[in-house]
């Protein structure tokens, strides 16, 4: 799901695949589908990576770049690797 008025970057992956931690199941070719929740009016930056079941809140900004690897909070702007919480810049 992808809410309104949310702008993507170019070249972000927003992957859903994962497979099973278990060298067996991989072995069989296994695979998972795993839900992304990204809310509406989300800025996503450029080149940005967000893995399997994350949820981005409304109004947050997804820094250039930046790999999102756990959930982003509501008006939260996040950057870097793994994606943490910055203080956004002034305008």
């Amino acid at each position: 799901m992808i809410g309104a008025s949310t702008q993507i970057g170019p070249m972000v992956q927003i992957l859903t695949a994962d497979h099973p931690r278990d060298a067996d199941s991989r072995a069989k070719g296994l695979a998972l589908d795993r839900p992304i929740a990204i809310g509406a009016n989300v800025w996503i930056g450029g080149g940005a990576l967000l893995l399997p079941e994350v949820s981005v809140g409304d109004d947050a900004i997804i820094g250039t770049g930046a790999v999102v690897t756990r959930d982003v909070a509501p008006a939260t702007t996040v950057a870097e690797n793994p994606a943490r919480p910055i203080s956004p810049a002034p305008l």
